[in-house]
């Protein structure tokens, strides 16, 4: 019972954080996009902040949200694969910041991990319950 209403009380804060959900846009904060289609103009700021790097070829997959401040921050899902033989590709979320000048770097990479902890915390019966509340 605990975690459920911890897991409500998170939710609920991220939904009024969150300008998409709270009808309001707020000055500096994260705006998820509506249509996660990249175009053109997306893909260049990406394209120019992966130039050079070496190690891991990442695919933006979608744009997931955007935030302005002194030019614009970016989160793209990425499909990431290490580079060496054999590799199986996993998921990431790239930040990208774009400056006025049209200049992009990567602010940070934050590799997707599925399924960690979830079982460790729960078995299958509340798992079976909380989904038919």
């Amino acid at each position: 019972m605990m975690k459920r209403i911890m897991t409500a009380a998170m939710l609920a804060g991220c939904l009024m954080t969150m300008p998409a959900f709270a009808g309001e846009r707020l000055s500096g904060g994260w705006e998820a996009t509506r249509d996660t289609t990249i175009d053109a103009d997306a893909q260049a700021v990406f394209d120019a902040a992966m130039e050079g790097l070496l190690g891991v070829d990442y695919e933006a997959v979608d744009l997931l949200a955007t935030q302005v401040v002194a030019g614009t921050n970016y989160c793209f899902l990425c499909r990431s694969t290490v580079v060496v033989p054999d590799a199986l590709p996993g998921y990431s979320l790239v930040y990208i910041y774009q400056d006025l000048s049209g200049n992009a770097q990567i602010l940070g990479i934050k590799d997707i991990t599925f399924g960690e902890g979830i079982l460790e915390e729960a078995d299958e019966t509340e798992l079976l319950e909380d989904t038919t509340e």
